[in-house]
């Protein structure tokens, strides 16, 4: 069975639904993936979170190589049984983190290369725990990424800041194309290490430039991938660039393999746009993040009509519920979600458990987040086969009118 079927086409947008196959379970698309990053989605278990509706989760290769060691991960038999999650698992390569955290580097081309050493083999860096010195090759992250067992797991790429020029991101990006084939060849040598399939996704490079895009998508989808990915600062961050990067490679990205957008899910807004473009899957740290500072997302017409915080600001539809005007009020965080785990709790209440610090209010409003983008892929999903989703767009996927 080939990993991706398409179930179901919008007939407005690109907007598509379809299955994820993996040993560990199906995965219904379009689909959301909540980060554990160190394999752990900060503050909730395995268990809850598959309450609310996950199907996948993502870990990150980096970190868990640092601690604590794919080697004593491995010996568990895989990420899987290191955190008792028996749902599909997602491991990315951890490019992103050696160029963005090693030595903590300040994001120009020029610290790029001296703080991370960059050779055609791969990269020297330092990690940002203890400043030890580390070495990861397209091999050794394919191998480690085996070892950690995850169902789908990347290519190890080159993240170049969004502030690099035309000659140094072709370079960085044909680098990137020459270890996705390294990585394609390691991978083929062993592609069950712990008793089931795993399969490798490529990334497309090349920045905020649009022939370098088109080029590397051409390049990525013409190797033996089992999905394709985008990736790059800009992607989620700037969700207008984003968008133009997805309009340029869609015509040569691949109907048959899944389709994900990397670091995609600061706001529900920025959801709907990429999967009316055609994107599978999308990933983002940011909506368990607010949710430690008080921010929990509502639905676009609650929050028009709490007015809390600028409404020019077309990305947001969450409320700060550390507030001070939310001190004495009695209704639930959004009469509008009577589904969310938060729901039988006052605006009062959450209020408090954020002021005085309390841990129970990071695990609360960290589900709800989750709970509340999970819920909307099902919604979006359920547009997609009834050809509604632009519909449901006007509705959820910007400011009420």
């Amino acid at each position: 069975m080939p990993l991706f079927t398409q179930t179901a086409k919008d007939p407005n947008s690109k907007a598509r639904t379809g299955i994820i196959h993996t040993d560990h379970g199906d995965v219904e698309t379009p689909i959301f993936m909540p980060v554990g990053t160190k394999a752990t989605v900060k503050s909730l278990d395995p268990k809850e979170i598959a309450e609310i509706g996950s199907q996948i989760i993502l870990a990150n290769t980096y970190h868990l190589h640092l601690r604590p060691g794919e080697d004593l991960i491995d010996s568990f038999g895989g990420t899987h049984k290191f955190m008792n999650w028996d749902k599909p698992l997602l491991t990315d390569s951890g490019g992103f983190q050696v160029f963005s955290l090693g030595l903590q580097k300040e994001a120009t081309t020029e610290n790029h290369e001296k703080l991370v050493q960059i050779d055609d083999d791969g990269v020297t860096f330092r990690s940002h725990i203890d400043g030890s010195e580390h070495r990861f090759t397209p091999e050794s992250a394919i191998e480690i990424q085996h070892k950690l067992g995850a169902d789908i797991i990347m290519a190890f790429d080159e993240c170049t800041p969004d502030d690099a020029d035309e000659a140094y991101t072709k370079q960085a990006m044909k680098r990137t194309h020459d270890w996705a084939a390294r990585c394609v060849t390691a991978h083929k040598k062993e592609t069950n290490r712990h008793g089931y399939k795993q399969f490798l996704f490529g990334i497309i490079q090349g920045a905020n430039h649009k022939e370098l895009r088109i080029e590397s998508a051409k390049a990525i989808t013409a190797m033996d991938f089992d999905g394709i990915a985008i990736g790059g600062e800009r992607i989620g961050y700037n969700m207008e660039a984003t968008k133009d990067i997805l309009d340029w490679i869609e015509p040569y990205l691949p109907e048959d393999k899944p389709i994900y957008t990397m670091g995609v899910g600061f706001s529900p807004f920025d959801l709907f746009d990429v999967v009316e473009r055609g994107v599978d899957m999308f990933d983002c740290v940011a909506p368990t993040r607010m949710a430690r500072n008080g921010a929990l997302y509502v639905h676009p017409e609650t929050f028009k009509e709490l007015g809390d915080g600028e409404y020019t600001n077309k990305r947001r539809c969450w409320v700060d519920i550390t507030n001070a005007r939310y001190r004495d009020d009695h209704a639930p965080l959004d009469p509008r979600t009577p589904g969310s785990p938060l729901h039988q709790y006052s605006r009062a209440y959450l209020h408090h458990l954020f002021r005085e610090k309390e841990l129970l209010g990071h695990r609360l409003a960290s589900k709800h987040n989750l709970w509340f983008l999970l819920t909307l892929m099902e919604d979006m999903r359920a547009a997609i086969k009834d050809g509604t989703f632009m519909t449901l767009k006007a509705q959820r996927g910007q400011p009420a009118a």
